[in-house]
């Protein structure tokens, strides 16, 4: 590829140079002989690779990108050539079995000996085959700098991270409209229930995404995979992956609906595992309403999480589990009564575990687990199902609302997804949360007729009192209703504890309230002024400030003049989450990759981006948030002390009728 059309942006810059993009916005100002933008537009300019680079290396900068970083720039200049990623999937493969003396060597070829090196590496992979569509590869002389930046970053940070980049790419490439991960304690979690180590030899995930359930089946002694999804390019992912982490396993996966064109039609699995998608309506009702698969009845339109469920145990064998994460709906939507009813009635229902909030994408629902086990012909009646509400288990102040999606674990038939992190997970006490769940499942498993519980978080509840008219499988509401085990004395004194409150309480108001008479301002109606945040933004009375991507799409930051930072790990992240709880800053800086984050200063009116749920939409920043780097999901609205009161901002803000505008209206 001609160097002249290497072109790379600020972002791309600031990686390579190891700085901030506002230290590049500094050096485009500051030194006349910065090279001047070869591309792009005003507001993205693009930058000659080759320009650049002499310019940093007489300043005496080198290159501080990470291999990962160095591989993700070489293969969007690759592409700007027509080159692809595909054919490099199976070189991650070949070699992540080098040793790094190997890797190191290979990358120090002249560019026609790394082509021969790579195409021979590729050819020489035995395990080609199972990677789906992964057709002959023939790498070309202009493919000589993406092979050796995948080379060093399979050395430096292994074959799953060059895996991830070059899977990105290639999402980007198929125009899908995003995919995510399935984060793995909850994947550790799914396994946890279903799996006893050594016991399952065959798995299975219908929506297998990237493969982060099968691998964690794998880590469990799970020896034979098999996975499925409606996504090549993860498939392709997920088959790769998969013999990374598991080499010694039998690796399926193919690429289809698994609802609509079912890859494994005779496959009896003795486990099977699904983050599937969800919210979909054109899942295939019409061609499917006789399909075998609807034992407990046909699902409705309105429905695909009842299919997915079906579908997952008719691949069960008598007596195997299964394990899906489904949105809270499922378990009380009116259309899907009949096939529930049936579900509990027919022993397939053990278990539904309600999780807390950002456990997963949609960061702001609570989803749920459903765990399933196919009936054996003269196994024993099931007379009971299990409950867990670990909503508020392991909920730290960092899970809050956030971005949302539709889909599972990279999903599929045709699911819409956002891509966007399950990093918000990370802040949940995943070990309290499992511990509880496992132990609840365990002590039910274990004797079901004999099974306690633990009052206000898991209860057993027999089948004859789930069939009523609603068929309502919401674990907060079973699991509540069994509040009748509590200890008398606790709940007096917490009742009594309520009480003294809201005595203290209304003596508080009735001296406000006497304080002093009230009287009108005026004979005569007013007016209100009003003004929009744009309108006060213009005039100067008021600064926008937002978190945004480093190279993104959403325009400079409004106020830009303000100070900004990369993510430092010495910093706390201001979250939404931190708003409605009323807590001091408690996110972590490493969840901010590649972001131009402003600093909080007091007096500064925060206002959460993402509407809905329990506490505060907006508050004034104090001097426990001064400092703070800004967190996504939150807009900064920075008031003229001379001309603009924060606390009357922050009221206006976050009043009910202006929810909506203060959520949006900074959006780009």
């Amino acid at each position: 590829m001609p160097q002249s059309s290497a072109q790379v942006t600020a972002a791309e810059i600031s990686r390579i140079a190891g700085v901030t993009r506002a230290t590049v916005s500094n050096w485009r100002r500051r030194h006349d002989d910065f090279p001047a933008p070869s591309g792009g537009t005003d507001s993205s300019p693009l930058y000659d690779l080759e320009s650049v680079r002499s310019w940093l290396a007489s300043r005496g900068h080198v290159s501080a990108a990470s291999p990962s970083e160095e591989l993700r720039t070489t293969l969007r200049l690759h592409a700007q050539s027509g080159g692809g990623t595909s054919d490099l999937l199976l070189l991650v493969l070949a070699a992540a079995r080098r040793s790094p003396e190997e890797l190191s060597a290979a990358a120090l070829l002249t560019d026609p000996d790394l082509v021969t090196r790579a195409q021979h590496d590729v050819a020489t992979t035995t395990a080609a085959d199972a990677v789906p569509a992964a057709d002959a590869v023939r790498f070309k002389a202009d493919d000589a700098p993406v092979l050796r930046a995948l080379y060093a970053c399979v050395r430096d940070e292994g074959g799953q991270a060059a895996l991830g980049v070059l899977a990105e790419r290639e999402l980007e490439d198929s125009a899908a409209s995003g995919a995510y991960r399935t984060p793995e304690p909850l994947a550790d979690l799914l396994t946890g229930l279903i799996l006893v180590p050594g016991s399952p030899a065959r798995v299975l995930d219908p929506a297998c995404g990237s493969g982060t359930l099968l691998a964690a089946a794998a880590r469990r002694g799970a020896h034979e995979l098999y996975g499925q999804d409606t996504l090549p390019v993860q498939v392709r992912r997920s088959a790769v992956s998969l013999m990374l982490t598991a080499p010694e396993a039998t690796v399926t996966v193919r690429a289809a609906d698994s609802l609509r064109a079912d890859a494994f039609p005779g496959l009896v699995a003795d486990a099977v595992l699904c983050n599937p998608p969800f919210g979909v309506r054109d899942w295939g009702h019409d061609e499917l309403a006789y399909d075998p698969r609807w034992a407990y009845g046909v699902p409705p339109r309105a429905e695909s999480e009842l299919a997915w469920v079906q579908h997952a145990l008719s691949h069960l064998t008598p007596g195997g589990y299964a394990a899906l994460i489904l949105p809270p709906a499922t378990a009380g939507r009116a259309s899907g009564r009949r096939v529930r009813a049936e579900l509990v009635r027919g022993g397939a229902l053990r278990a539904v575990i309600a999780l807390p909030v950002g456990a997963s994408v949609p960061l702001h629902v609570g989803l749920q687990i459903w765990v399933l086990q196919r009936p054996e012909p003269g196994g024993p009646e099931r007379k009971s199902v299990l409950f867990v509400d670990a909503a508020e288990t392991g909920a730290g102040p960092g899970a809050g609302a956030g971005a949302g999606a539709r889909a599972g674990d990279g999903g599929t038939a045709g699911a819409t997804r956002t891509r966007g992190g399950t990093s918000r997970s990370a802040s949940l006490d995943w070990a309290e949360l499992t511990a509880r769940v496992m132990g609840a499942w365990q002590a039910f498993t274990t004797s079901p007729d004999a099974f306690e519980g633990e009052p206000g978080v898991a209860h057993a509840v027999g089948v004859v009192d789930l069939l009523d008219d609603v068929v309502d499988l919401t674990p907060a509401r079973l699991v509540r209703a069994s509040r009748a085990e509590v200890d008398p004395a606790e709940l007096s004194a917490q009742v009594d504890a309520t009480r003294q409150n809201l005595v203290k309480a209304a003596k508080s108001l009735a001296r406000a309230a006497g304080h002093e008479e009230w009287s009108s301002a005026g004979a005569t109606a007013r007016e209100w002024r009003t003004a929009t945040a744009s309108d006060l933004s213009r005039g100067g009375a008021l600064t926008l400030l937002r978190t945004v991507p480093e190279g993104g799409r959403g325009g400079p930051v409004a106020g830009g003049d303000g100070p900004t930072e990369a993510p430092e790990a010495a910093r706390a992240v201001l979250t939404g989450s931190d708003i409605a709880h009323g807590s001091g800053p408690t996110g972590d800086a490493a969840e901010l990759r590649s972001v131009v984050a402003p600093l909080v200063a007091v007096g500064d009116v925060l206002v959460r981006a993402v509407a809905g749920g329990d506490g505060l939409m907006a508050r004034v920043a104090g001097e426990e948030d001064a400092g703070a780097l800004l967190g996504p999901h939150v807009h900064l609205f920075r008031p003229d002390p001379a001309r603009l009161d924060a606390w009357f901002l922050a009221g206006f803000l976050g009043a009910e009728e202006n929810i909506a505008g203060a959520s949006t209206a900074v959006r780009s």
